[in-house]
């Protein structure tokens, strides 16, 4: 048996994307940002509502292929544009899944500067990220973002795209799978091309 490999992914997107307490009916805005798909996740089950004050983490045995890992997924408490990113962003991090709703311009905007940022703090180095347009289960007429220009965004990041429902489990479960694989395919690509100056 392989060893278990340990793989640690930050959960970024705008504060708002799954915020409750909004405006419906009722006064319960349901979730359905970050928070909602680590929980989806992690223990199979979509939280109407949830919000999250701090960083949480989470912790799942994944098996891709034949190879166990041992996942850590951190949550984080929520980023706009004006946030600084901390340095337990950049260092450790293998992957990130960035989130935005596609109900919501606003957070689609956010997760370039997240995006941008990141790359900056990283040096610019090849980054394995999976972009997750959320709610697409949501009716039409309260889309904001259309699948197209998030599958542009992703192409110009070399990045991959979905878009999910946190209620769905089995997209969601995908999400992170190929997470998983992207990872593994940028550390690959480095080993190969850094292999040939080892003396």
């Amino acid at each position: 048996m392989p060893p278990l490999r340990h793989r640690k992914v930050l959960i970024l997107g705008y504060r708002a994307v799954g915020q409750c307490g909004g405006t419906r009916p009722g006064g319960v805005l349901p979730s359905g940002g970050k928070t909602s798909l680590a929980h989806q996740f992690v223990e199979g089950k979509f939280v109407e509502c949830y919000e999250p004050t701090v960083e949480s983490t989470y912790n799942k045995m994944v098996v891709v292929g034949k190879d166990e890992f041992q996942l850590q997924l951190v949550d984080t408490a929520g980023q706009d544009e004006y946030t600084v990113l901390p340095h337990s962003f950049i260092i450790g991090i293998h992957g990130y899944v960035l989130v935005y709703s596609v109900t919501s311009l606003r957070s689609f905007q956010v997760v370039k500067t997240l995006h941008k940022k990141l790359h900056e703090s990283r040096g610019k180095t090849r980054m394995p990220v999976v972009l997750v347009g959320n709610k697409a289960d949501l009716a039409l007429q309260s889309r904001e973002v259309r699948t197209d220009e998030g599958k542009k965004l992703a192409e110009s990041w070399g990045a991959i795209f979905l878009e999910s429902s946190a209620k769905e489990s089995q997209v969601t479960m995908g999400i992170f799978m190929k997470l998983i694989e992207e990872i593994d395919r940028v550390d690959n690509s480095y080993g190969r091309s850094t292999s040939c100056h080892l003396m």
